[in-house]
């Protein structure tokens, strides 16, 4: 692979894109056709489109520390509620299988009424159950409230779709990886965060069994604040919010059936569910294990398991924006082939070094396979959406929905196969659970797309199998005479860079773009 020279910013990461001589000067960012971003700078909350990506990230931060918040104190809480190692089980195959069905329907949110309302009403509704978790008495209470705020974690894909929707093909891996990556990164800083919470609420004069309780009101707190700085701060689109673009005819309004219908049809989304399921779903496994697995394994102290664990979680910050960076890269030479390729690499090494965390036996070598294992796993997370963006233009919401939900499907079926009852030991379940996240990430090997080709096939010979073609599929004759695929035609102009540099295309005049496709 080429070496790529950095940009003068190492907080400013361009698409480099030809300069565009009529970009609007509202924005404070370089845009393309469809105004989203060409450039990355974080260090800016200009709006639209960096005020998006800091409240899409913060508001997925805030849902990951609440829903593994109990985690790091499952060994005050097993005591304080006398619960079984099948009741712990059990809530964290809880915690994850709720957002399953969330998300779903937070992509269809996306697609129907904006990323901006989805993120900021799950926030406030999390908000209730965070707080009721200290009223709990009971195992059953305590599985039930798991349950009900792992619901948030659909903020996810209100985060990666608000994303797709304010930067550029070119470097959506890398804006995907970032946002998804520090949004992940709150797995890692509750482990930190509740065990300090709960020492200075002891220290203060409580009793373990109030200290972890009253604890809960902080990610409660966070979630009440994040939930209104999104519904105030927040914008939709480059041009404005859904609703208000929609009521002035500058965006159509789609039909659930249509947007269900193109999802569900396109084997990719499938294959992506299953792919998913095994990097984001061992991540969110894993969130719920290591603590106790570093406590009971190695006789740690728990604020000393806490803070190894946290370094699974932390390492979020850079590897799974790596993933998106590495995916965009080798887009940038080999095009969709090279992204499928980054992801089957990352995710089989991530699955690799799951094994290899079950079998070691010294607590350095334990803490070397996880920190291996953990940058395996996330920077396939990354490298997973710098390509959902391109299996569906239409139906985008439900898709990244259905592709996150499989995150959830996967990390509850690892906790209940190996991780719920006696029949493993946790140090066996990891090392199956490794096996199984290399065996199913061989299906990216089927992902084909006739206008890029895939990991071991080129691209369809056939004239007809263009970017236009292939997005504009997703509408109607009916519909085209309506114009209502133009949006699909403006993304599918920006996707040429996914051809890669083998082969060179002139942008299309946007006065030339065919009206039919």
């Amino acid at each position: 692979m080429a070496h790529i020279q950095p940009p003068p910013s190492s907080f400013s990461i361009s698409s480099q894109l030809p300069n565009d001589s009529t970009t609007p000067p509202k924005f404070s960012l370089p845009v393309d056709s469809e105004h989203k971003a060409k450039t990355l700078k974080i260090f800016s909350f200009a709006q639209p489109h960096m005020r998006a990506f800091h409240l899409s990230w913060i508001s997925f931060f805030t849902c990951f520390i609440s829903t593994f918040a109990a985690a790091p104190l499952v060994p005050v809480i097993r005591d304080n509620l006398n619960l079984t190692r099948s009741d712990i089980g059990n809530a964290g195959v809880a915690s994850v299988s709720g957002s399953i069905f969330s998300r779903l329907i937070m992509g269809v949110v996306c697609d129907l009424i904006g990323p901006r309302y989805g993120c900021a009403v799950i926030n406030i509704l999390a908000a209730p159950v965070a707080f009721s978790i200290a009223f709990v008495s009971s195992a059953e209470g305590y599985i039930a409230v798991r349950f009900m705020i792992g619901f948030s974690l659909a903020t996810f894909v209100s985060c990666q779709y608000w994303m797709s929707t304010m930067f550029n093909s070119k470097i959506i891996g890398l804006v995907n990886g970032t946002t998804g990556g520090w949004g992940d990164m709150g797995g890692g800083v509750t482990q930190l965060l509740m065990p300090f919470l709960f020492h200075i609420i002891k220290v203060s004069g409580a009793t373990p069994f109030t200290a972890w309780r009253i604890a809960f009101f902080i990610p409660g707190w966070l979630h009440l604040i994040i939930g209104v700085m999104v519904l105030t701060l927040g914008q939709d689109l480059p041009d404005g919010n859904l609703g208000a673009l929609q009521k002035r005819g500058e965006v159509a309004k789609d039909k659930f059936s249509k947007v269900f219908k193109y999802a569900v049809i396109n084997y990719r989304t499938w294959v992506f569910f299953v792919l998913y399921g095994f990097s984001m779903g061992v991540e969110l496994c894993i969130n719920n294990v290591i603590a106790e697995y570093f406590y009971d394994r190695f006789n740690l102290k728990l604020h000393t398991a806490g803070m190894i664990a946290a370094t699974f979680g932390m390492a979020n910050f850079f590897a799974r924006p790596f993933g998106g960076y590495a995916s965009d890269l080798a887009a940038k030479k080999f095009g969709m082939r090279g992204r499928l390729w980054t992801l089957w690499i990352v995710q089989t090494l991530g699955g690799v070094f799951c094994i290899w965390l079950g079998r070691s036996n010294s607590l350095t070598l334990a803490i070397v396979a996880m920190i291996l294992f953990s940058m395996g796993a996330q920077a396939a997370c990354g490298a997973t959406y710098g390509i959902i963006p391109f299996v569906s233009r239409r139906s985008l919401g439900l898709i990244s929905g259905l592709t996150g939900a499989g995150g959830n499907f996967g990390g509850g079926l690892t906790q209940l196969l190996f991780f719920s009852g006696t029949r493993f030991s946790t140090a066996t379940g990891l090392t199956w659970m490794g096996v199984m996240a290399v065996a199913c990430t061989i299906p990216v090997a089927f992902v084909h797309f006739p206008q890029w080709g895939s990991m071991f096939f080129p691209p369809s010979k056939d004239a007809k199998y263009t970017e236009e073609y292939y997005f504009a599929s997703e509408w109607t004759e009916d519909e085209k005479l309506k114009g209502l695929h133009h949006p699909s035609l403006k993304f599918a102009e920006n996707c040429r860079s996914e051809r890669g540099n083998k082969i060179v295309s002139a942008p299309t005049p946007p006065n030339t773009t065919p009206m039919h496709v």
